[in-house]
């Protein structure tokens, strides 16, 4: 670390300024980082994901890869995939490309009013990697889930057209972290008593949508959820970040929606005031009939969830016992309880969970299923956490498509 010292020299990758919408812009004196050959800010041509994506694990979505839940499954019907899900595997929500960053170049640079002597962004306090591992680590098991997770129910079972990426059920994934806590970079950097909000700074390439510079990727979060549980994260599953998932840092926001936890973190801003982004003012709020005129209020904790660990509309045998696997979650609390329908929801079956339930991430579990006719059936699965939170039949509609937590109807066929 070094406190106030020049930072055009010290750290060769960054994004440029934000547009005038944000706020509080970014520092601009620095030049863009690397994109992979065919990434677009604008999000067309390449996806920009630097990783495989085959198409037994991935479904593609432009600049984003969702998750196969049957392949968390293996053919003979084992666990191909434990509480973490492999890097190779993990879902990829990107807004423009995956910049590559050389890790011993880059620092991390804080300024800000809510800091001791209010260093500026010409002269932050600084950290490089080796500086961040020198300070107490923390490992923490948590899941990643885009807010749009689920979108595409909207459009499937409720007849309500949304717009952006159609994720099915797997924008999500749970992986083990380690880093420092947000909490102890903030100290170390000199925080005040007056602090009020924390904006982290993504690397990647300003996103640009429709004509419009939103700027680089950057979402205030509170300083009281700052120091809570928020993680600084260096390693995922034990081993050094990859590109396509922050590398060489990013942000675990535990319980929020994944727009809290920047990935490929370049700057952080400490300020005594409220501070703004396009990812707070424009995105990421509940807009529509049955949300307040101007908007909800920035999207924070995640809603419960569950998904089987099944292809939709997969054949099974008649006349014989099925073992239905799932996972369920809720960005509240651990999950409590599951249940689980085979007949439309007219009743319901408690499931047996499997290896503990984790504030912060997801419960295992599983169900016997004996059907004895041929036919279409439609299976569901709903959560309620220790909470009392429990999934609804319907989900709240809203503009942009977030925050479905309904229970999901899940097609399958008995031959």
């Amino acid at each position: 670390m070094s406190g106030n010292a020049a930072s055009a020299s010290a750290v060769p990758a960054d994004a440029p300024a934000g547009s005038a919408a944000s706020g509080s812009a970014p520092p601009a004196d620095l030049p863009p980082a690397d994109l992979p050959s065919g990434g677009a800010a604008s999000g067309g041509g390449s996806s920009g994901i630097v990783k495989p994506l085959p198409a037994e694990w991935f479904v593609a979505h432009g600049t984003n890869a969702e998750m196969r839940w049957e392949a968390l499954r293996a053919a003979d019907g084992s666990a191909a995939v434990g509480r973490h899900v492999p890097v190779e595997r993990f879902f990829v929500r990107n807004h423009t490309g995956t910049p590559l960053i050389d890790p011993g170049a880059w620092r991390l640079r804080l300024y800000g009013s809510g800091l001791r002597g209010a260093p500026t962004a010409e002269r932050p306090v600084e950290f490089d990697l080796a500086g961040l591992r020198a300070l107490p680590e923390t490992r923490i098991s948590a899941v990643i889930e885009c807010a749009g997770n689920g979108r595409d129910y909207f459009r499937r079972q409720q007849g309500q057209s949304v717009p952006g990426t159609p994720w099915t059920l797997g924008g999500i994934g749970s992986a083990a972290w380690r880093g420092v806590r947000l909490a102890e970079v903030l100290r170390a950097a000199g925080l005040t008593g007056e602090a009020v909000d924390v904006l982290p700074t993504g690397l990647d390439a300003n996103y640009v949508v429709d004509g419009v510079d939103h700027g680089p990727v950057r979402r205030p979060l509170p300083v009281a959820k700052a120091l809570d549980d928020a993680l600084l994260a260096y390693e995922m599953n034990g081993a050094p970040l990859t590109p396509d998932h922050g590398a060489p840092l990013r942000l675990v926001v535990p319980g929020w929606v994944g727009i809290a936890s920047i990935k490929w973190v370049g700057t952080i801003e400490v300020a005594d005031h409220p501070l703004h982004s396009p990812w707070n003012t424009d995105f990421y709020r509940m807009f529509g009939p049955d949300h307040p005129p101007g908007g909800g209020e920035p999207l924070t904790a995640q809603v419960v969830r569950s998904a089987f660990e099944l292809a939709p509309g997969a054949v099974l045998e008649a006349g014989r016992s099925h073992r239905l696997h799932g996972r369920s979650w809720s960005g509240a609390a651990a999950v409590r309880r599951v249940e689980v329908s085979s007949d439309g929801g007219r009743t319901w079956r408690r499931a047996a969970l499997h290896g503990g339930s984790h504030a912060d991430d997801w419960a295992r579990w599983s169900v016997d299923w004996r059907p004895e006719r041929p036919g279409r059936y439609e299976l569901r699965a709903r959560a309620t956490d220790r909470r009392g939170n429990s999934q609804p039949e319907r989900a709240v509609f809203n503009r942009e498509g977030y925050l479905f937590g309904a229970v999901v109807a899940h097609p399958v066929t008995v031959v």
